[in-house]
Parts: structure tokens; C-alpha cells; sequence
């Protein structure tokens, strides 16, 4: 991409203020808002559709590019006490993870002025090696003994001014070591080889003297636990120094879990920061399993993993800003910047109403939109495959790779699950027109933006008046947001939600809102804002439908101290909320639903009308998987689940083929019967339940439905069914 830009938020609302960062090759270029009211160009629905807004943005601005540095590191700001000229010791619990993967820094302090310091590192052969000196005149000491991946090693080093000598020493922490992969050597050098630095000191990263760049460079991945400095020499540098003598810094990352800062429990309080996220709540060298919660025994968790593709701010320079006025429209809008070769970037956001303007809301699922952000399906399919030793032909997605962006779905470089994601980074998956790769179980579909747009256009073609409002303020105001509501739209695919969001969602059905939830796999990961840094969204998946799995121990978010996974297993499952959960998702053709005997009974005979008792329902093209309202991700009504027993019954869809299959939390052990021929539980359920003060709920099961609302001019059954909901759920009372 030449252009390519992001906002510092997801949603606004009129009189706050929304920043734009812009990085463009091109000397220039053009912007403006448009108004987005169907973004998915295939031919076979109402294709793309926006209109100019006339804002203070318009205009034309200087392009430049700006670069997207990744890799995580902690950062110590510079004291002279750190240079430790008259020599140090310095050591550390490692647990690397790609150690023959190049240079990576452990602890270094150069300074690109005066271009000298020192520094632990493991080496180009993948060796712990002490480096000393400058550029002119850099030396380095290497063990020689490659370090083995995924292993955790006590490693130390030395440098006796003195007597000009330095120690290396690394050792596995192991049942069963391999003597190989360990060391303990001593060696001369010349005099002189340190000199006071300026640059600050660096753990997991380094600024070296041979390339004085102003980013962090060499990145460490892996873990890193309880480094620590003496400004002495230890002549037994293989034993851990517990006396506090001649302590220069002592950083216990055990302490501020949920934060970005590092303590220095030494004497002198050298505290840091952590820079681009790195992970944190992560099991220690001394953590035995008898205990899996960082918050009941914090010294099991004193480690940080880095990794050299973490990122949580791009930290560009801003293009321009714009305070939504006053009077202006709730609504999804975009930023469209344009250079004079008609390269072309949206940049995709939601002006919220400062106060509710419709009976109607449209959740807006945002949250789901930042976990899914940049998602690499292409790469994460070869990590797949290459784990269980099958021979990949799937090319690489080169076009997130080139900007090194990473999802909530993706691996780290190092094979690590990604549990961050930040919003303050370029979304490039977030975008008009943006459909799925022809890898992805949902070949060439809209998703999610894109997908979510049919509901919004589909409601603007019939004419009902709509306020936008996202997760992000739900989690924020909880059930305030939604009480002046009468009913509550969600999107196609609100999976990811926090603790606070549901409990509003509560509060609003048992208050006598209403719900339509025309979705599927909704309500699903448990999810957290970080309080101190709501840009950051986590996620530790396990016992769940999962791309990754989060590693023994590491199932606790360290943003909240929550326990992770899915609300199925913390006592909120989706069916006690909506009356169906997630049950199956796969690829091929979609099925149509098939009415059952609940949806005669007089009571719901408003959903079904001008709909046939022997109507097959989306049973004709659709904008994802090409045909059928029932398909690619599904729920089922299950009453062991939580299904209330009042609930209705409307209408399955079911008949899949095996590329659907149940999912994993539902099998209990190795089965052959898991596909959608075989097994009755894949399907897709529409449920109709009335609550508390004439609340009600009306779901669907289905991420495909809402793509079918289109089709005909919308003269349709799928079309028809969701405006009699609608339209009832909106009204006052009802009976």
C-alpha cells in the first residue's frame, strides 16, 4: 500500500475529537469523509455505496512515509551508575525461543552517541555472548555452546576491568540437561573495554554499536526473568548472588503485572518501561504447576515474554484531526485518502450520538473488529499445517506480513499465540471492500465491517431510523448506554465480549429490553479492555475453539486477573443470554432453516407473516458462501447449556456437510461422528423467547443471515421475517 493511515479511536461522538496518523509514499494527498452504506462490491448485491460529507478535513496534505517498528522490549532510562566501568556481573533467567534466529540482546546499554557500552546477547550462532566496547573497537565473547529453544537456562556474565578478564556461563534448568548446550568459560581481553555509556539501558532489545538506528534493534524472543546487575565481579558467576551487596539494579517482574512498568527492587530504583507489549503474566523458571493463577503466587510469574513482532503503538506523527460537530449524523464513516495515482486507504470509524435519537441501536461489534485486526488467515493455515508435519503449499499473505501486523488469531514469530491487540496501529482487514482470501474457510466473503454493512444497508433501504453505538462504549457505560433503547441490533458476528458488556446486556433484558441477534458465534471469548490502556484488548484462549492455545499456566488475563477462555465455562453461556451458542462452523454451501412446530403457535404467528407454514427460509444466493441463510459459523438451542424451557423453537437449517464440524468443547473424546452428516448438533437454530416487563429475544444462529436480507430488492423471506421482528420489537408494548 503507497497510502495507508489509522485513528487513535474506533468511535466519537459530536463534540469529542477523532486524530488521524497518515503514512504515504506519495508527496501528497487528498482527504475526505464519506459515509458508509454498503461496502461489499460483489455484483450480486446492492455494491458499494458511500456518500461525500462536506467537513473542515477536506483537502489536500503533504505526504511522507512512516515506518511501523515492531518488537517488544523494557527500557531503563540512563544513569551512570549503569555503565558500571570499574565492572559488573551481570545475570538473568532466559527461556529463548528462536535462538538461532540471529542476534538478539538480553541486557545490553549502548549509546548511539558515543556509540559504546556493553551487553549480553545470544549470538549469530546462537551462543550467549558479552559484547564490549564501541564500534571502533567492539569485542566479542561467545560460550560457543548454542542455546537450545524452549528450555530455561541461568545464564551470567562478567567483566573484570582489572585484570581485564570476562566470564561466561550458561546452564540449562532441566530433568535431563545436555551438557552441549551448556557453558562456563573465562577469557582475556584488552584494556579499556568499557566506556561510559549515555544510551539507555535495554532488556530483551539493544541499541548496538555496529548500527546506531534510532529504533531498538535485535530482539529477543522469548522469556526473560529477574535480570539483574552487580556492579562487581562474582568470581562464582554460575551461583545467584543473594546478598544485596554491590546491587546496581534488581528487576523483579512480578511485581505490576497488569502495567507497563518494571520495578527495580534494588537500592537505586532504576524502574522501566516496557515498550511495544510484551506479554506478561507468563510462567517463571520456578514455576512448578501447583498453582496456574499469577494473582494467588506472583513469584511463579516474575518473567516477560518479548517478541520481535509486538506492537502497540505505531507512534506516527499525526495528519490531521477533526471535532465531529455538533449536529452531526450517528453513523459509520470513513476517512478516504487519496494520492494522485489514485492510490486509495480508508480509514474506518463511528460517530456515536451524544444522547439516543431512535428506538433502534445497532451494536456496533468493535471489539470483535480489533481481535480480528490484520488477521493473517494464510499464515496461521501453514503454521497449521506445518505443525502436524504436513507439507505446505498455501502461499504467505505477504501483504500483512510486509507491515508486520499481527491478529488475536495469529502466532508470534516465536509460534506464541498473540493475546494483545492494539487499536492504535493500522487495521488492514478493517475496510470497505475487504473480503476474505481464498484460503479462509469463507472464500472471497465480506467479513465483519463488510458483512455487518448488508444489516445497516438493508435497514437504511426500509427506512427505519437507527442510532450507531459499539462496544466500546457499552463496556465503558454498561446498561446506561442501552436503556433508551427499545431494541438492540447486534451484528454478525459479536463474539468477543468483556464481563462489563454482558452484565449490561443482563441488566437491559431483565429490564424489559429487546434483543435480535442476527448472528452467529456471538458472545463467546472472554475479552478485557486493559483499565490503564483501553487502546489494548486481551484474549487467552484454551479450552475453546481456538487457533491457539494459551500455554499451561498462562490461562489468567494480566490486564484484569481474570481467568480466560470462553463465558461457556465461567457460567455465561450464550444460550442463557440469547438461547443459542456456538455449535459448528465450516465452509461449502449454506443450508436454509426449515420452519418447526413452535413457529404456529399464535404468539409468534407476527414473525412469519407473509411467510409460508412450508417455506424453505434463505433458501436462495447469499453475499457469504454464495447461498443459504444458515452457514459458516452456527448456533444451537441446547437446554443443558441453558436454553430457557420457554423458549421457541422457530426454525433449524440443518443438513451440512463434513467440512462442518462440531466444536472442540463439545467432544469429550476422540469421535468419528463429528461432522455435519453424522451429527445432529451441527445445525442452526432460530429461537424466539419473551422476558421480564415485555423484553424479548430473537435469535438466529447464523453469521450468513444478514447476507441474504439483500437479495431480490429484499423482497425475501429471510427480509421479510426480520422486518416483522423489527418492527413489533419497537413498537412500545406488545402482547
Amino acid at each position: 500500500m503507497k497510502i495507508v493511515g489509522y485513528s487513535d479511536r474506533l468511535s466519537v461522538r459530536p463534540g469529542q475529537t477523532i486524530k488521524f496518523m497518515v503514512s504515504c509514499e506519495a508527496s501528497s494527498y487528498r482527504a475526505e469523509i464519506v459515509r458508509l452504506r454498503h461496502t461489499d462490491d460483489n455484483p450480486n448485491g446492492p455494491g458499494f455505496k458511500t456518500e461525500k460529507q462536506l467537513t473542515s478535513i477536506e483537502g489536500k496534505y503533504k505526504g511522507h512515509y512512516q515506518p511501523i517498528h515492531t518488537g517488544s522490549y523494557a527500557s531503563i532510562s540512563h544513569d551512570p551508575l549503569l555503565n558500571c566501568t570499574n565492572g559488573f556481573t551481570i545475570q538473568s533467567w532466559i527461556f529463548p525461543t528462536t535462538p538461532k534466529r540471529g542476534v538478539q540482546g538480553i541486557l545490553t546499554k549502548f549509546s548511539r552517541v558515543d556509540e559504546s557500552g556493553y551487553g549480553l546477547y545470544i549470538d549469530e550462532n546462537g551462543s550467549l555472548s558479552l559484547w564490549l566496547g564501541s564500534r571502533e573497537n567492539l569485542i566479542k565473547v561467545g560460550t560457543g555452546s548454542a542455546l537450545q529453544e524452549r528450555v530455561w537456562y541461568f545464564v551470567a556474565a562478567s567483566y573484570d576491568p582489572a585484570n581485564n578478564e570476562v566470564q561466561l556461563f550458561q546452564k540449562q534448568q532441566t530433568q535431563w540437561p545436555d551438557r552441549k548446550a551448556e557453558a562456563s568459560i573465562r577469557k582475556s581481553v584488552h584494556s579499556g573495554a568499557v566506556n561510559a555509556s549515555q544510551g539507555d539501558l535495554l532488556i530483551g532489545a539493544s541499541r548496538t554499536p555496529v548500527s546506531m538506528d534510532s529504533a531498538a534493534q535485535n530482539h529477543f524472543n522469548g522469556k526473560i526473568d529477574n535480570p539483574r546487575i552487580y556492579s562487581c565481579v562474582i568470581e562464582d558467576i554460575g551461583k545467584e548472588l543473594t546478598r544485596p551487596v554491590s546491587v546496581v539494579g534488581n528487576w523483579d517482574f512480578s511485581l505490576d503485572i497488569s502495567s507497563n512498568r518494571i520495578s527495580d527492587t534494588g537500592p537505586n530504583g532504576f524502574h522501566g518501561i516496557l515498550i511495544n507489549l510484551p506479554t506478561r503474566a507468563v510462567t517463571g523458571h520456578n514455576w512448578n504447576g501447583n498453582v496456574s493463577d499469577f494473582n494467588v503466587e506472583p513469584s511463579h510469574y516474575a518473567a516477560i515474554h518479548f517478541h520481535d513482532d509486538d506492537l502497540e503503538d505505531a507512534r506516527w506523527d499525526l495528519g490531521f484531526e477533526w471535532k465531529v460537530p455538533e449536529n452531526f449524523l450517528s453513523g459509520v464513516y470513513s476517512v478516504h485518502l487519496e494520492t494522485e495515482e489514485e492510490e486509495e486507504d480508508y480509514v474506518t470509524f463511528f460517530v456515536v450520538p451524544v444522547k439516543p435519537h431512535s428506538r433502534i441501536a445497532f451494536l456496533v461489534p468493535t471489539l470483535t473488529y480489533q481481535v480480528y485486526a490484520n488477521h493473517r488467515y494464510i499464515d496461521l493455515m501453514r503454521a497449521m499445517l506445518e505443525r502436524e508435519g504436513i507439507e505446505s503449499n498455501v502461499p504467505e499473505d505477504k501483504y500483512m506480513k510486509k507491515h508486520s501486523l499481527l491478529s488475536g488469531y495469529d502466532l508470534h514469530s516465536d509460534g506464541s499465540g498473540v493475546c494483545y491487540s492494539s487499536q492504535l496501529r493500522p487495521f488492514l482487514n478493517f475496510r470497505p471492500r475487504y473480503r476474505m482470501p481464498s484460503q479462509s474457510l469463507a472464500a472471497f466473503s465480506p467479513r465483519h465491517l463488510n458483512s455487518d454493512m448488508h444489516l445497516l444497508h438493508w435497514l437504511d433501504n426500509k427506512s427505519f431510523d437507527y442510532d450507531i453505538i459499539t462496544d466500546h462504549e457499552l463496556h465503558s457505560e454498561g446498561s446506561k448506554l442501552l436503556s433508551s433503547y427499545r431494541v438492540i441490533l447486534t451484528g454478525s458476528h459479536p463474539e468477543y465480549w468483556t464481563s462489563q458488556m454482558l452484565e449490561a446486556m443482563e441488566l437491559y433484558q431483565t429490564g424489559g429490553g429487546r434483543l435480535m441477534y442476527l448472528g452467529g458465534n456471538g458472545f463467546y471469548w472472554v475479552t478485557s479492555f486493559d483499565p490503564e490502556r483501553p487502546h489494548i484488548v486481551e484474549v487467552r484462549r484454551w479450552r475453546g475453539t481456538r487457533a491457539w492455545e494459551a500455554a499451561p499456566g498462562e490461562c489468567f488475563h494480566s490486564t484484569t486477573g481474570e481467568i480466560g477462555g470462553i463465558w461457556r465455562f465461567r457460567n455465561r453461556e450464550p444460550q442463557k443470554m440469547v438461547g443459542v451458542g456456538f455449535t459448528a462452523q465450516g465452509s461449502g454451501e449454506n443450508r436454509p432453516y426449515i420452519r418447526k412446530p413452535d413457529s404456529l403457535k399464535d404468539e409468534v404467528a407476527f414473525i412469519f407473516d407473509g411467510v409460508g407454514e412450508d417455506e424453505l427460509i434463505g433458501d436462495f444466493p447469499a453475499l457469504v458462501l454464495e447461498h443459504g441463510a444458515g452457514g459458516f459459523e452456527i448456533d444451537r438451542l441446547d437446554h443443558i447449556q441453558g436454553t430457557p424451557k420457554h423458549a421457541l423453537l422457530l426454525a433449524s437449517a440443518g443438513g451440512f456437510s463434513d467440512t462442518y464440524q462440531i466444536t472442540i468443547e463439545d467432544q469429550l473424546c476422540c469421535n468419528p461422528n463429528t461432522g455435519g452428516s453424522r451429527n445432529a448438533m451441527v445445525r442452526s437454530d432460530m429461537i424466539y423467547m419473551e422476558g421480564q416487563k415485555g423484553g424479548a429475544t430473537f435469535s438466529v444462529g447464523s453469521i450468513s443471515w444478514c447476507s441474504c436480507l439483500s437479495y431480490n430488492g429484499s423482497n425475501n423471506n429471510v427480509s421479510q421475517i426480520t422486518e416483522n421482528v423489527l418492527r413489533r420489537f419497537s413498537e412500545d408494548s406488545y402482547s
